[in-house]
């Protein structure tokens, strides 16, 4: 049995990705093994948003090259978002593939490794636009919680993106699939599931002419049990009343809610082709945090953008402390060839870009800090991730916690607590984005 190894890079709705090819290989009679360096065929799925992340997915394909010349790995397969918008120069760049699979292929897995342990090269590049979406998957993340992807690729086309390039134009799942993998996830021990896609609030608007994100959520409360329902990736535009409502009344549906802003200055804003300026922006966080009580706001953040002035960025770092977001991120701007704003004029210095994400994410390092330091005394409900034998301690996360993005809790208690468990925990220590207590009972 030929053994597969996986290396997914990205977000998590690559992660998605790699979890239904990990079932299409398995169904086919491969064998998985978590440790390339015992894999046979090493498939790379590649993330291609932005240059540092085409730097990371090529150096993994390099780092896989030194093991198909000194190891057991036999063959090397690319896959994602990289291969995608790059395909030609993909295989003529990096002779060291055997194999490369766009977006729309991945029904092709197993098909390429049956190819490439013939010794032939293989291709797939399937329309990304009418490939089928979900599917069964293998889970890679702990147990208790899982994504779901509920649409694939963009119509927002912000000038600064190539993700309509590469994954196309928006497509939904119905709320029935949905409803389902929800269901199955269920059945394998799921707490916790996180819908994504590029732009979640914009969920079936294609499908259903309007925006169906809370009608999703009810379904899923419908017909299964699963604690937490987490909404990531949804745009402040099209934060409906309704979407409000289901936050402030549906206690399955976790007080958290992703919106990123990518900026607060109306120049900027424009020149990025939001949908909506910063009176907008300012009236969605007012509109959450009024009628949802403890509701947690994530967002990120772009700096550099061209023609970006010293004023925007001061007009930037005053929202950011003003808002207080319970969590926050920020990128540099890159320049992304195909996109709208490859060719704007006002290119800002890298070491300016620099200095103001250092800035900026240093405010935040205050606004979390002191956020962090009033949950001292209290106590919080804790979905527990595992134990740490070297330190000795628990760790989980609280419904202000994200997977993979957000801080952690950290506790003891007085036995071993079995992952996927929720446990009540009173906060005793503050650290820079996380938080240490104890459990209690």
């Amino acid at each position: 049995m030929t053994k597969v190894g996986f290396i997914s890079l990205g977000c998590s709705k690559n992660l998605v990705d790699t979890e239904v090819m990990l079932k299409k290989l398995y169904d086919e009679g491969f064998e998985i093994t978590p440790n390339e360096e015992e894999a046979e065929i090493v498939i790379v799925n590649t993330c291609g948003f932005i240059e540092s992340a085409k730097r990371e997915s090529i150096d993994n394909i390099l780092d896989i090259a030194w093991l198909k010349q000194n190891g057991k790995c036999r063959h090397i397969i690319a896959t994602g978002c990289l291969v995608e918008r790059y395909r030609e120069e993909v295989m003529r760049e990096l002779p060291e593939l055997d194999a490369i699979i766009g977006v729309g292929s991945l029904c092709d897995i197993a098909d390429a490794c049956r190819a490439v342990m013939r010794g032939e090269k293989y291709t797939s590049f399937r329309d990304k636009e009418t490939c089928p979406l979900g599917g069964e998957r293998i889970l890679t993340t702990e147990p208790h919680t899982a994504y779901i992807k509920v649409a694939e690729g963009c119509d927002n086309l912000c000038t600064y993106c190539a993700i309509p390039l590469i994954r196309g134009k928006m497509r939904s799942r119905t709320v029935e699939d949905i409803v389902k993998e929800a269901k199955d996830l269920e059945s394998l021990g799921v707490k916790e599931i996180n819908l994504i896609a590029q732009d979640t609030s914009r969920y079936g608007l294609d499908i259903y002419g309007e925006y169906a994100l809370p009608r999703l959520v009810r379904a899923i409360c419908a017909e299964t049990s699963i604690p937490w329902i987490r909404l990531l990736y949804c745009y402040p535009d099209k934060i409906t009343d309704e979407l409000i409502e289901e936050l402030r009344t549906n206690d399955r549906l976790v007080k958290y809610i992703d919106i990123p802003i990518q900026h607060i200055s109306d120049p900027v804003l424009k020149r990025m082709n939001r949908h909506g300026g910063s009176e907008l922006i300012r009236s969605t966080v007012k509109r959450l945090r009024d009628r949802v009580p403890g509701i947690v706001l994530r967002t990120t953040a772009m700096v550099g953008f061209p023609g970006e002035t010293e004023e925007d960025f001061e007009c930037l770092c005053e929202f950011v402390k003003e808002a207080r977001f319970e969590r926050f991120g920020a990128f540099t701007y890159s320049a992304e060839e195909g996109t709208a704003a490859y060719t704007l004029d006002g290119a800002v210095d890298e070491q300016v870009k620099q200095d103001r994400y250092d800035i900026l994410m240093r405010d935040q390092l205050t606004v979390t800090e002191e956020l962090n330091e009033a949950k001292i005394g209290k106590t919080l409900t804790v979905l527990c991730d595992g134990y740490d034998t070297v330190a000795e301690i628990h760790y989980g996360r609280s419904y202000a916690d994200a997977p993979d993005v957000d801080g952690r809790v950290y506790f003891k208690a007085k036995g071993r607590i079995a992952p996927g468990s929720f446990v009540k925990v009173r906060i005793t220590e503050a650290l820079d984005y996380d938080l240490v207590g104890n459990a209690i009972g």
